[in-house]
């Protein structure tokens, strides 16, 4: 695990207790966060603190939260997908030894010491240790695994948070620079392709803008097939939202994609997040576009 851990990037800041109660919001309408108590800081692995402030034991985020997010910080990134990738394949490891640095602390701080505080973080951070096993189990390492298995089954289930609302991410991107990356973990949703439809980016007046200007929406909206074709993918995805919703899902993947991921991918998603928001007021609709994020 350690080989694993130091194969990562390590030219970083790293907090090393990078959690919501070392950010302090100073302002009115528009606050300036400043942090405070990072004297243990060292040069380290980005992975560690983001793994730190996403999955605090009792912040207790739900997993759609904290997966939106991770989205935010990736793009903000500017990463190119294989570097995306690689960047996550090391955060699941970073996490895995968040979680159980954290256990530590707070068995030796609630258990020995009786410090209720810490009492009672230890069946949030167990939950979270859980999640991961589930989604994101340590690789190539069995005896680790079995352990950890072990202190999972033998504590006790906390209660469950209500479900928060359904998040519909949906995403327009670039078939050049390859496929999403599916951050819920699920490996489930929708790739719809745009490629087959008129395309703006061949003409000289609309190659500088992009699937949200009105010049290109207006062409776009001309043309009865790229109507049709909204459509009909909303009448692919409504009935799974519908079961979703029902099950108390929390993510469902949506993405569009084209050849430069500018014009046809950006008003497909613009238009499908329109529709869904009209018709569903009590979900989350979140859209991105990759390619534009850079």
């Amino acid at each position: 695990l350690v080989q694993q851990l130091l194969s990562a990037d390590d030219n970083y800041f790293m907090y090393r207790d990078f959690n919501p109660r070392n950010i302090m919001l100073v302002g009115g309408e528009q606050p300036t966060p400043y942090f405070i108590d990072y004297q243990g800081g060292r040069r380290g692995a980005s992975q560690y603190d983001v793994a730190s402030l996403l999955y605090s034991a009792q912040s207790n985020l739900p997993d759609a939260i904290r997966l939106q997010l991770l989205n935010h910080y990736l793009d903000a990134r500017h990463f190119s997908v294989p570097e995306r990738q690689q960047w996550l394949d090391h955060f699941w490891r970073y996490l895995l030894v968040r979680i159980l640095q954290t256990l530590g602390a707070y068995g030796y701080r609630g258990l020995y010491e009786r410090k209720e505080y810490f009492l009672q973080s230890i069946p949030l951070a167990l939950n979270n240790l859980r999640t991961l096993l589930e989604s994101h189990p340590p690789q190539h390492l069995p005896h680790l695994s079995q352990v950890l298995a072990y202190l999972v089954q033998s504590a006790p289930q906390p209660v469950a948070p209500a479900p928060g609302p359904l998040t519909v991410q949906i995403l327009s991107f670039s078939y050049k620079q390859g496929l999403p990356t599916d951050l819920s973990g699920n490996g489930g949703g929708f790739i719809f392709d745009c490629r087959a439809l008129p395309n703006p980016g061949r003409y000289e007046q609309y190659k500088s803008y992009t699937g949200q200007h009105p010049s290109v929406i207006a062409f776009l909206q001309k043309e009865d097939s790229v109507a049709q074709f909204i459509h009909q993918a909303a009448d692919i995805v409504i009935p799974s939202i519908n079961k979703y919703i029902e099950r108390h899902f929390t993510h469902l993947q949506i993405a569009f994609g084209c050849t430069g991921g500018q014009h046809r991918s950006v008003y497909c998603a613009e238009q499908l997040a329109a529709l869904l928001r009209h018709r569903y007021p009590n979900i989350i609709v979140d859209v991105h576009h990759r390619e534009q994020d850079k």
